[in-house]
């Protein structure tokens, strides 16, 4: 067994739309690597400093990520050497997508992209209870809460102008309608 720890900087691809790690930043490894029958077993833990936008209102954010993964290494010769020439269609499939070493050397970025971007958040904000944008003009809801728009449905707009007269006229009629519901009641 054996413990490295490296700081690499961060290819492309280590992330999504929104957020993920910049280019070139700094990507702290902490890796175990274990001989085992098979191959080499390394598990690691990465940690980085992701950057993007939150969803809700656009403001940006800076957030860690620690991810931990885990891939096995094969041996080149291990297939041969575990009764690989019998496999079937279904394990030659199996077998291509299995990480191989070439001399003593692994390729870590597909094993470290995909411990990283499963570890994002798929909807980062900048704090929990972000409000987002207003749907109308575009202002941010967090900075005032109050914030709001006095608009009137087309559809209902016809129907505003029978309120404010139904009001007017509610006052005067009120007497002719108490006397009217005692009539019926009677």
């Amino acid at each position: 067994m054996r413990k490295v720890s490296r700081s690499l900087p961060a290819p492309e691809g280590l992330g999504i739309e929104v957020i993920g790690v910049p280019v070139g930043s700094a990507v702290e490894l902490d890796l175990r690597l274990e001989s085992v029958v098979e191959g080499v077993l390394v598990t690691g833990t990465v940690e980085a400093e992701l950057k993007g936008e939150c969803v809700r209102c656009l403001e940006p954010i800076e957030q860690s990520l620690e991810a931990d993964f885990q891939e096995l290494y094969y041996y080149p010769e291990s297939a041969d050497r575990f009764g690989g020439s019998s496999k079937a269609a279904e394990d030659d499939d199996e077998d291509e997508e299995a990480s191989r070493l070439e001399g003593d050397l692994f390729d870590l970025e597909p094993v470290l992209r995909d411990a990283v971007v499963l570890a994002l958040p798929l909807q980062p904000v900048c704090q929990e209870d972000c409000l987002g944008l207003c749907s109308e003009c575009g202002a941010r809801l967090t900075d005032d809460p109050d914030h709001h728009h006095e608009a009137v449905d087309p559809r209902w707009a016809a129907l505003q102008g029978l309120s404010a007269l139904g009001s007017e006229a509610g006052s005067e009629d009120s007497g002719t309608r108490e006397g009217a519901a005692e009539n019926q009641e009677k």
